[in-house]
């Protein structure tokens, strides 16, 4: 290797460890059935885009005439899979072609995971400034100067869902958003051994608990990413326990209590947010794996696959569009069936971020809402308003403090 790693034996007998990986699998052998011809999207490999101390290949994804300064999406697949079967099947580069953003498609090595997994559980790949963390901040740092982007989202499945949990917790200053699909939360484990609790039946601690691991990670003092979780409620493998756990994680950490502001239901799956800032798919009856959508309607996206289900929704459509990449464009289809979009316009008319103290002085919020909002986010952590007609809230929908 031409890197630090420390070579696999050191982290503990083979055995256990093709163990552990088989049973944590987000996805076989990956042979793509798609519904429409090929498309021209193609995933390229990108070399000498850091120290890379984390030992990955960087597959990268750039739509022809992307306009400079357009957002950076990174994908990252689960166990057995590979960047191109994962970054096609999923709809991601559909929708780069679509919305206009580069997708980076990080690509684990067997000689670093027997099975193909990112080392979700290893202390050394899951700090901030080391191992394979680092190695996929610095493929967004090589993409976002390529193109002079200025924002980077992330999104994984399964051991590439934990490892989106691990890059939201270690670089909030890089990623504005994530994408958690049957994952699990950030520092569940720390050891092969350990991640079998995790998995199934899972680990249950109080949302504080779950935010001071993420807190710990590194001391960030800007809004903290939105994060939307999916999991479906007959997963054997990574239990729905996890998706539970990562709300409480994830509303801790952005300040937001567990009681949703929205509940209501999307292609007939029940779907909660918190704060504006954190949702919950909860896909009844579906099994360990992404959903997806097949087709070519304004709201499709994906093929089938290993893992990759259709369940008549593609989360990868609802992720963008709750990170903001659609621009606002809700689609729709005219009479003749051709998708079209027209713009939607949030609930609020401003937004400012400032300190509760800064909000309080600058007449937004009166006393009582100041100490609430102090509890919520902290006295010297910015974090943003929304003003929804004459008054201010925290919510991005418009509800009440």
């Amino acid at each position: 290797m031409s890197d630090h790693r420390p070579a696999p034996a050191v982290r503990g007998p083979v055995a256990t460890l093709v163990a552990v990986l088989v049973v944590l699998s987000a996805a076989a052998v990956f042979v793509v059935s798609s519904p429409r011809p090929a498309a021209a999207a193609t995933l390229q490999e990108v070399t000498g885009f850091g120290s890379n101390p984390g030992n990955l290949q960087m597959f990268r994804y750039v739509p022809a005439g992307l306009p400079a300064g357009r957002p950076v999406v990174v994908a990252l697949h689960g166990c057995t899979q590979n960047a191109t079967g994962y970054g096609t099947a999923t709809g991601w580069l559909q929708l780069a072609d679509r919305w206009r953003f580069t997708v980076v498609a990080p690509q684990q090595r067997s000689q670093n995971n027997a099975n193909s997994c990112f080392n979700w559980f290893e202390p050394g790949d899951t700090r901030r400034g080391s191992g394979e963390a680092l190695s996929i901040k610095q493929m967004v740092d090589k993409a976002k100067q390529d193109n002079g982007s200025t924002s980077a989202y992330v999104s994984g499945l399964s051991a590439g869902g934990a490892m989106t949990a691990v890059l939201l917790a270690t670089y909030p200053d890089v990623f504005s958003g994530g994408g958690i699909v049957a994952g699990l939360p950030y520092q569940c484990a720390t050891s092969v051994g350990a991640a079998f609790g995790c998995m199934n039946p899972g680990t249950d601690l109080t949302p504080a608990q779950w935010g001071d691991k993420v807190r710990a990670a590194f001391a960030h003092s800007g809004p903290r990413p939105k994060v939307s979780i999916w999991h479906g409620t007959a997963d054997t493998t990574v239990r729905p326990l996890n998706g539970t756990e990562l709300v409480e994680q994830w509303t801790d950490v952005n300040g937001t209590d567990q009681t949703p502001d929205v509940s209501d239901t999307v292609a007939g799956y029940p779907h909660r947010v918190y704060g504006g800032t954190v949702e919950h798919y909860s896909i009844t009856g579906m099994n360990h794996g992404q959903p997806v959508d097949p087709g070519t309607g304004a709201t499709q996206c994906g093929a089938t696959a290993a893992y990759m289900l259709d369940v008549n929704v593609c989360a990868a459509h609802h992720l963008a569009r709750f990170w903001g990449l659609d621009g606002g464009a809700t689609p729709t289809t005219t009479s003749g069936g051709t998708p079209t979009t027209t713009t939607a316009r949030p609930p609020y008319t401003e937004t400012v971020t400032a300190t509760a103290t800064d909000h309080y002085v600058a007449q937004r919020i009166d006393v009582g809402e100041y100490n609430t909002l102090g509890v919520r986010y902290g006295y010297t952590t910015p974090f943003p308003l929304y003003r929804c007609g004459t008054d201010w809230t925290d919510k991005a929908d418009c509800s009440a403090i």
